[in-house]
């Protein structure tokens, strides 16, 4: 008993005393100490009243009577509390317990008081002044993330440098079952990284995961409708959950992850605090084999450890992860240049899309391996990442008719088109892809000559390359020439036209060249 009771308590006391109610209960019903109780039963017992006359007594009587009792030893008392000075302003360093701190009270206290009263009196200098809910968690429903306050450290060996590095906590709050990773920064890539490997490590995904209002998941903080930003809702679509960020200023609506903070704290900063790492490999090799001792460890009350209540309980209430992890998306606005490609300004690369979207304004959304181009929220194009600089990266089913006919010119191309129309047709082709260095002009000189069928037919086309062969012109105008004149009708004279006969006879009187020798 610290202090005396009200005279009003002491009536109670009596008349539950009365009533046949033992010391004990007497305790819990009023709200006191069994041992308080106890106390002043023997100081009812020691006085010259009896329990009735006591409570027939009025209060200032009453008063007077038990106004000089209190067990409370000040010399002690006043010791306790200046302790307590010290041991408050602990309190924010990581892997503080307060029965680190009673363990040193009694041994600097000549008669120190038991835990559970340090700690009455502790609360009693101290109260919180907010209450607070014990809010029930459902298996499978939410996964807590949250960055520890305090960091690790990494070395350079080149340089000696000391890299300060992160540190992400997830618990999922049914069984307590606790993930932790260091990385190198808040930023989204590191924090959605390490939210993928947090559900490897589950195996599976919740229902909710339960950020705080961090830069790398958060817009724009909200008490009642935050604004998460646009990747980390993507990751969440990808593993089928969505993200319930915390109201503002409102650590208590994360309070399990805020507890694990302070155990990693304990059991997983304090063995780490005299080894030197040179790699984040190697400190998330040590963390892991920290991490999976705490996981194992048995909770006091609920004689069970934190993975064997997440496999016995949770495991099973957790959605399937899908088959390919997750790659973070960025994103870009683009215009559909005339020409039918989006430039991407990042790699300075241009992507086709399909050409009825020439002019329009297009999201790009981007990842390492690919580039995706939305319009109105519906996807129009995807491409394979290309880093050179400056490349047109080309999807021929996105050309019009005219630009896809244009692309796909070759001499193979030529070829093709030129061998239904004739042998000559294609004989000529042959020549005029041979004569010209730069392919464009031999393109378009062979594509004229081909088209020439569409006024004479491919007859006349082919009589008209076989006479241009033979006067070794194979040129567009010439054979455009030839079928215009006709030419192409007229026979040629190295196997069409008859020899010339002479007008004299054969005879044998008729003298010939060898008789003039």
């Amino acid at each position: 008993m610290a202090n005396k009771l009200d005279p009003m308590d002491l009536k109670q006391i009596l008349t539950l005393h009365l009533e046949g109610y033992s010391n004990r209960k007497i305790g819990s019903v009023l709200g006191i100490s069994r041992n308080t109780v106890n106390t002043y039963m023997q100081l009812f017992a020691g006085s010259d009243y009896s329990c009735q006359e006591l409570l027939g007594l009025d209060t200032p009587a009453l008063s007077e009577l038990f106004s000089s009792h209190t067990t409370l030893d000040p010399v002690r008392h006043n010791e306790l509390m200046l302790y307590f000075e010290g041991v408050n302003k602990a309190r924010n360093h990581p892997g503080f317990t307060f029965l680190y701190h009673y363990q040193q009270y009694v041994e600097l206290a000549a008669e120190p008081y038991s835990y559970t009263q340090f700690l009455e009196h502790f609360r009693r200098k101290y109260p919180k002044e907010k209450g607070s809910m014990k809010l029930q968690h459902v298996a499978g429903e939410e996964m807590f993330i949250d960055f520890a306050g305090k960091k690790l450290q990494i070395i350079d060996k080149q340089t000696g440098e000391i890299a300060p590095v992160e540190v992400f906590v997830a618990i999922l709050p049914c069984s307590q079952y606790t993930y932790v990773q260091a990385c190198m920064s808040q930023k989204r890539e590191d924090m959605l990284s390490c939210c993928a490997n947090a559900l490897r490590f589950y195996s599976g995904s919740p229902k909710a995961i339960v950020s705080d209002n961090l830069k790398s998941a958060v817009n724009r903080s909200s008490k009642y409708e935050a604004d998460v930003n646009r990747s980390f809702k993507d990751f969440a679509r990808h593993y089928n959950c969505v993200i319930n960020p915390t109201r503002s200023y409102s650590p208590q609506d994360k309070a399990l992850v805020e507890n694990a903070v302070h155990l990693v704290y304990q059991r997983i900063y304090y063995p780490l605090r005299e080894m030197t790492f040179f790699s984040l490999e190697d400190l998330n090799r040590e963390i892991a084999l920290l991490l999976e001792r705490y996981n194992n460890l048995l909770f006091k009350r609920k004689e069970s450890s934190r993975i064997e209540l997440f496999q016995s309980i949770e495991r099973q209430y957790l959605k399937e992860l899908p088959r390919d992890s997750y790659e973070m998306k960025d994103y870009k606005r683009a215009k559909v240049q005339k020409m039918g490609y989006a430039y991407f300004s990042p790699d300075k690369c241009y992507y086709s899309v399909p050409y009825r979207y020439i002019g329009k304004e297009t999201m790009i959304h981007y990842t390492r391996s690919r580039v995706e181009i939305f319009y109105n929220h519906e996807r129009i194009a995807l491409h394979q990442r290309n880093l050179n600089k400056g490349s047109y990266i080309t999807n021929t089913d996105h050309l019009s008719s005219t630009h896809k006919f244009y692309s796909e010119w070759s001499p193979e191309f030529f070829r093709k088109k030129a061998s239904p129309h004739g042998e000559y047709v294609l004989a000529c082709i042959e020549k005029v892809l041979a004569s010209q260095d730069y392919p464009e002009i031999s393109y378009k000189r062979s594509l004229g000559i081909i088209q020439l069928n569409r006024s004479y037919g491919s007859e006349r086309l082919n009589n008209a390359c076989k006479r241009a062969l033979a006067t070794d012109s194979c040129s567009y105008l010439r054979i455009k020439n030839i079928l215009k004149n006709n030419m192409d009708r007229l026979p040629l004279f190295d196997d069409q036209v008859e020899p010339i006969k002479p007008h004299i006879p054969l005879h044998s009187n008729i003298r010939g060249a060898s008789a003039y020798e």
